[in-house]
């Protein structure tokens, strides 16, 4: 059989990305296709239906995923990940010469985030701020920037938006993933030396490789061997890598989205049998 794989086209390099790899897989005994989605919330209905054989999940799309497949008394396996997808943090960032010491000290400012779907702007550290007693609508103000509403995040411009917000001194705060804060003072939206981060969330875990319970077992161990033999060192595979932002294939696993699953449930975002119950989520 050709594995059909599904995947979100958050921007023109995915295209370039998953090309490359259906020739690596096709070439190395794999026969291999793919699909483009303009949003996770289709790509996760489709896979949980079993219209695709696997999809790229974002972490949120992976619970939505897992529920919808569970609702319908079927399972997916998270096949593979990124070596970067694995112990992540977001971080809660003020600027340098601001007077805030601790968390507490946000109580009654606007906090500014990413997309309402981005799992490490929005859900993970909107959960973070809550459990430290800075709930949203109480004693703190989320000022959202929905950039790329769909993607999960995927497009960090709202993550970028948020940053920007922070250096003009429109908000007291700004969340953002890690890797972000570092490029964000790179590319000079921060500049440098311009900001500091006041409190960072425990590890979790981003994307992984979602296989559907109707592939059979062959195909998915052979699909899964492949994917984590694929070698750095190789010349058709580094640049293909350097586009996803990995330097290896990790074998997938569950452990590192319990704190997205809690957000998920804290904001109702979706129903524990995978409906888009996230008031006026509209991808």
């Amino acid at each position: 059989m050709t594995l059909l794989m599904g995947a979100v086209a958050y921007d023109p390099k995915v295209v370039t990305i998953w090309g490359g790899f259906r020739s690596w897989l096709n070439e190395h005994g794999c026969p291999f296709d793919f699909v483009l989605y303009s949003n996770y919330e289709r790509q996760a209905e489709d896979l949980a239906s079993g219209r695709i054989d696997a999809a790229w999940n974002s972490p949120l799309s992976w619970i939505r995923s897992r529920r919808l497949a569970e609702a319908n008394g079927r399972t997916l396996t998270p096949l593979v990940m990124r070596d970067t997808d694995r112990d992540l943090t977001s971080v809660i960032v003020v600027l340098a010469d601001s007077p805030y010491k601790d968390l507490a000290d946000l109580r009654g400012e606007t906090i500014a985030v990413g997309a309402v779907d981005s799992p490490q702007a929005t859900l993970l550290p909107g959960s973070f701020l809550a459990e430290h007693g800075l709930r949203e609508g109480a004693e703190v103000e989320l000022r959202r920037f929905d950039v790329g509403v769909g993607l999960h995040g995927d497009h960090i411009g709202g993550e970028r938006d948020a940053a920007r917000a922070l250096a003009a001194g429109k908000v007291a705060a700004a969340c953002m993933i890690d890797s972000n804060h570092l490029l964000f003072g790179k590319e000079g939206t921060l500049s440098a030396g311009s900001t500091r981060v006041l409190a960072q969330t425990p590890p979790y875990d981003h994307c992984n490789m979602s296989v559907g319970d109707t592939v059979p077992e062959q195909t998915k161990r052979n699909f899964g061997e492949l994917l984590l033999s694929m070698s750095y060192v190789d010349p058709q595979v580094r640049p293909l890598f350097d586009l996803e932002g990995l330097t290896s294939w990790r074998p997938g696993r569950v452990s590192g989205y319990g704190a997205l699953e809690r957000a998920v449930d804290e904001t109702g975002f979706y129903s524990a049998e995978g409906a888009v119950t996230a008031q006026g989520y509209r991808p």
